[in-house]
């Protein structure tokens, strides 16, 4: 394999939410992470029942936790995969916080895709049982582009072997696109995830194909070779890392990433409902 010309083919532009203090409350349809969501008029909060690490089985509310104005960073899409106008908003259900090797996972997290304009928009209450604790505080955004290539482990996973971590990473440094070593601290859309225990693309095929990813699966071989085949087309579409503000914290497990995955053709096509979540953590 011809590693920097495999490198320019995969390469992935990502766009990088950075915290700012920000003047005062963010305008109705910016972009932020938290606080209050500027909602459509007919939004219907998202619930997902899960059971919680006490045991307790409930139908609770998923949290808030960004929204973006895709007018705002359509000349930061440089691979131009996103639309160039709309809001995107991520949920997520703090409280029972799956991981998303589950099937029964489904729900646990949510992307809602907006077409409109801020007009359309309301400043939007969270349901009144969701806890203090799972209320993430509002935190204007910046943005700033990175050139991405697969962590090894995604590399390995999907393309084979015959070639060394070492000569993987050394290649990898030289185009500018080393791994962060801190990825709880790595908000962003898009490019590859920043990965903590290995690669999630075929977890993300199996767990939507309703496998079970928590143990090894007796699969026969062509089965096997049908989910790794199928696993190529999922891709990230945005990671989330530890969020502090204010003494708040927010922490995915332990020093861990929530990542939104979703199938290219979906993300072609707009279906920005059809995600998988995988939790990752040290």
């Amino acid at each position: 394999m011809n590693l920097p010309e495999w490198f320019h083919k995969k390469r992935r532009n990502s766009i990088e939410l950075l915290p700012t203090d920000g003047p005062g409350k963010v305008e109705l349809g910016s972009s932020k992470v938290g606080g209050k969501p500027h909602l459509p008029k007919e939004f219907e909060w998202y619930r997902y029942e899960g059971t919680n690490y006490d045991g307790v089985t409930a139908r609770r509310p998923l949290s808030f936790l960004a929204q973006i104005n895709l007018a705002e960073i359509a000349d930061l899409d440089i691979d131009g995969v996103l639309p160039s106008r709309g809001m995107l908003y991520f949920f997520y259900e703090l409280e029972t916080m799956a991981w998303g090797f589950d099937p029964k996972d489904r729900g646990c997290a949510r992307v809602l895709y907006y077409e409109g304009g801020p007009a359309g928009l309301i400043e939007t209450e969270p349901p009144g049982d969701l806890k203090a604790d799972y209320l993430v505080p509002e935190i204007p955004i910046s943005f700033k582009n990175r050139d991405e290539v697969p962590d090894y482990e995604e590399f390995r996973e999907q393309f084979g072997e015959g070639i060394d971590w070492d000569t993987y990473e050394e290649e990898r440094t030289l185009r500018g696109c080393k791994a962060s070593e801190e990825p709880e601290k790595v908000t962003k859309l898009l490019g590859y995830a920043n990965l903590i225990q290995g690669s999630m693309l075929l977890e993300c095929e199996m767990a939507d194909s309703g496998i079970y990813c928590g143990h090894p699966q007796e699969l026969p071989p062509e089965e096997w070779d049908r989910l790794r085949e199928n696993s190529r087309d999922w891709r990230l579409l945005f990671q989330m890392g530890t969020v502090e503000r204010d003494g708040f914290e927010l922490m995915f497990g332990d020093c861990g990433c929530i990542y939104f995955y979703i199938r290219g053709e979906d993300l072609a096509q707009r279906r920005f409902d059809r995600i998988w979540m995988v939790l990752q953590c040290g």
